[in-house]
């Protein structure tokens, strides 16, 4: 039987297993790709799940800020029937501004207004945030437990900010909700930093609840009571969105990820194959770290892990200290104390080399990965006669997106 995982943008690995081999194939076949995403989208603001129109949102003058979080798909396909529906309502164009994190190593960016008409972009504001930016930053309020929190000074400034997130299934690391891709996403560095490592590695349940109950607070001391979700669809695509009272959209969007994303599987397996479909959007050392922790729920202690995608993203300081490391344990506990900005994949791989033997095709040239610990793999056919050494394999398709359970 051939079994067929893609990668990238038109790379495959064909293989061909034994019977007896194959546990499982997960990733992406109840995932949905949505053919008019403006269109979606505009049905969604026009009737939103438990809460009026967008359009009762705001008043004639306001000022508002549209903040996306990161890795959401098809971004700019999202803007036209958001700016259009604001500017109907009365709000100035020069009034709405496109919030974006910031985006680190990457190569730049698609420009968010591209998709909208030629009157709108050139007055419709496009900011990027940098943590590190005091000037950027502004005091919004103190938590319960006394934390200062400071957010990206336009949201603080607007009168109406309207989150964009990108839905993942509650396990993802780094997943901190609906109200996430408002903060630590626009908060300053020191909170990204501690926010963020409490679910960037192993499951910490107390840690992890302690952090969506301060990513909730600063959603109510912010007045957020709109959201738009987005569940992925394969290979960068958008699947379903889902817009309206945060509660209801997290519902929502919640039952639709897991029917799409989540997996049951019988055992583990000694190899899992996990590959990351998509554009150079989702080539990302993020998404490398959520695919790294979905083979490792599957796969056996002392398996292998092979991760099959289009990278070429230079490592960050995290993941760089798995470099040449004795002893991984320590890197990792190393690591989720300084909360390095790529503390989701360095984390992750910090993990995952502690406990299997990791392979990478990538485009990274094979030396750094080496140096990093991984084996490097030149092509998918060598990926195919890994498969063949091994008495048994799951395949995760879209891993960037998929969780294997183990059957109960």
């Amino acid at each position: 039987m051939t079994s067929v995982l893609h990668y990238g943008v038109d790379s495959e690995v064909r293989l061909e297993l034994p019977p007896g081999v194959l546990v499982a194939e997960c990733g992406g076949n109840a995932a949905g790709k949505l053919d008019d995403v403006a269109a979606t989208l505009d049905s969604a603001l026009h009737a939103p799940l438990e809460f009026p129109p967008l359009a009762q949102a705001a008043v004639p003058g306001d000022t508002v800020v549209i903040a996306i979080d990161q890795g959401v798909p098809q971004a700019a396909a999202l803007m036209p029937p958001v700016v259009r529906t604001l500017v109907e309502l009365g709000v100035p164009p020069r009034n709405i501004a496109i919030l974006l994190p910031q985006n680190g190593r990457r190569a730049p960016r698609e420009d968010p207004r591209c998709m909208l008409a030629d009157r709108l972009r050139g007055e419709v504001g496009f900011l990027t945030h940098d943590a590190r930016n005091r000037d950027q930053l502004a005091y919004l309020a103190a938590t319960r437990d006394g934390r200062p929190i400071y957010l990206n000074r336009a949201m603080l400034d607007a009168d109406l900010v309207l989150p964009i997130g990108c839905t993942r299934c509650a396990s993802t690391p780094g997943y901190l909700g609906v109200l996430g891709g408002i903060y630590p996403t626009f908060a300053d560095a020191a909170a990204q930093g501690r926010v963020g490592a409490a679910t960037a590695g192993e499951l910490d349940i107390p840690a992890r609840r302690q952090a969506w109950r301060e990513v909730e607070e600063v959603g109510w001391l912010l007045g957020v009571q709109f959201a738009v979700q987005v569940v992925p669809g394969r290979a960068g695509t958008v699947g379903h969105v889902v817009a309206g009272q945060i509660d209801a959209v997290a519902r929502r969007s919640t039952q639709l990820c897991d029917a799409a994303w989540s997996y049951h599987v019988p055992r583990r397996a000694s190899l899992v194959i996990a590959a990351i479909e998509g554009q150079r959007a989702e080539q990302t050392w993020d998404n490398v770290g959520r695919a790294l922790a979905a083979a490792s729920r599957a796969v056996e202690d002392d398996g292998s892990i092979a991760i099959c995608c289009d990278l070429d993203e230079a490592p960050g300081p995290g993941v760089a200290q798995c470099a040449g490391a004795d002893d991984l344990r320590v890197v990792y506990r190393r690591i989720v104390h300084d909360a390095p900005a790529d503390t989701l994949p360095a984390a992750q791989l910090a993990l995952a080399l502690a406990r299997t033997r990791v392979y990478l095709l990538s485009r990274l040239d094979e030396s750094t990965v080496e140096e990093l610990g991984m084996a490097p793999v030149s092509s998918a056919a060598e990926i195919a006669r890994l498969a063949g050494r091994h008495p048994s394999c799951i395949l995760l398709a879209n891993a960037q997106h998929t969780v294997a359970t183990l059957d109960s």
